[in-house]
């Protein structure tokens, strides 16, 4: 075959080189031009030179893509990536975190995408946000693994697409949708209502921490058992708190916990009753218990049972809230400016535009410059309103 093409060849140019008025046609360049393809282009010098990528960014991805074979494909992708709100920055981050879609195909495998997210009901800039927060998802088939997902949401929750679409973006625009949920989240959450826990307070969970129901449900099964021989009661709406808290936690981080609280002065007993309080307390750090416990101990009036019967305390901000209010108290307890002691609880629970009102504001003189200048703005639009 390649001798006859040569032939082929040689017997055309001399064809031509017999007619004066024909240019004469280079037996190198026909060889070239019939049979060569066109160079490769190097990953790193297309990102930079045409795309005006950082170095960084070019050199990063070049070293799992090294060269682009079809330039004008991924010209394509890009453009069509910019058109649907992707800015420069933002193209620089999806290709660093997905090189693969340099070379994807744009009418198979990118677009479908982007039609199943806006069929959901997603806006064009929710779509932006979704593929930022995870790229992996370009490289996911609708067909047998997005749309599967989506109608296993619906099947187990009863839920229309609307509610679907409003659960994915609260759980991270939709990283539950890189998991067979199969074999994760839909027998967790039947496992989860066997327990007795309610439909209602599931579907408020996978919102926030949609990777607890992720997890395999042999691990979700040891924890339920974990906070069953605490003594938690089932009907309880901390129990499912509880699982997940312990669900994070590592034998040894939990250890941890414990040997702070004891070295703090509370006794095993004060240690459970702190969990089936508050079981969020335990995903605090050890730091915050440690600075939480010992402010109110330094004052020397209160003691161990006000953090075991209010635990809340250890989620409060130590500067933003507990700081500050302890030394408007102090001050106005001091001076008798109080009627009527109120509940700690009460005080510290208070929003700060509550607190302002109630206890900074009418005693301004005497308190202002302890409160009232970390809320400055807040003061100035509650007087503005009085």
């Amino acid at each position: 075959m390649t001798i006859y093409i040569c032939k082929s060849l040689i017997s055309l140019s001399l064809k031509n080189s017999s007619h004066p008025n024909k240019t004469p046609i280079s037996l190198l360049s026909l060889l070239f031009f019939s049979s060569s393809p066109k160079p490769p282009i190097a990953v790193a010098d297309y990102l930079i030179d045409r795309h005006k990528f950082s170095a960084e960014t070019a050199w990063k991805v070049s070293s799992f893509v090294k060269y682009l074979k079809r330039p004008e494909e991924t010209d394509s992708i890009l453009s069509f990536l910019k058109e649907s709100g992707f800015s420069d920055t933002h193209l620089e981050h999806v290709i660093k975190v997905a090189p693969y879609v340099l070379s994807a195909n744009l009418e198979h495998t990118i677009k479908p995408k982007f039609k199943f997210f806006l069929d959901l009901g997603f806006s064009s800039s929710d779509v932006v946000k979704f593929v930022l927060s995870n790229p992996s998802v370009l490289n996911r088939s609708v067909d047998n693994q997005l749309g599967p997902s989506i109608l296993a949401l619906k099947s187990v929750l009863g839920w229309n697409m609307d509610d679907v679409s409003r659960v994915l973006k609260k759980s991270g625009f939709g990283r539950i949708l890189n998991h067979d949920l199969a074999k994760t989240l839909i027998p967790n959450i039947e496992f989860l209502k066997s327990c007795g826990i309610s439909l209602s307070q599931i579907t408020r969970s996978i919102c926030y921490y949609p990777r607890f129901f992720l997890f395999k449900p042999t691990r979700i099964r040891e924890c339920v058992k974990i906070v069953d021989e605490m003594g938690f009661n089932r009907e309880c709406k901390t129990f499912l708190h509880a699982i997940q808290v312990i669900s994070r936690m590592s034998k040894e981080t939990w250890e941890l916990k414990l040997d702070v609280f004891k070295s703090l002065g509370f006794s095993e007993d004060d240690i459970l009753s702190v969990f089936r309080r508050q079981p969020m307390v335990f995903a605090v750090s050890e730091r915050k218990i440690k600075e939480i416990t010992q402010l109110f101990l330094s004052t020397g009036k209160f003691d161990i049972s006000l953090v075991v019967k209010n635990p809340d305390l250890l989620i409060l901000s130590v500067e933003n809230r507990l700081k500050p209010r302890l030394r408007v108290m102090e001050v106005l307890e001091r001076r008798n400016l109080l009627l009527k002691k109120p509940s700690m609880m009460t005080v510290f629970q208070m929003t700060d535009k509550k607190f302002l009102e109630k206890y900074v504001i009418p005693y301004s003189d005497e308190v202002g410059e302890l409160f009232v200048v970390e809320k400055a703005s807040l003061t100035a639009e509650i007087c503005a309103n009085t």
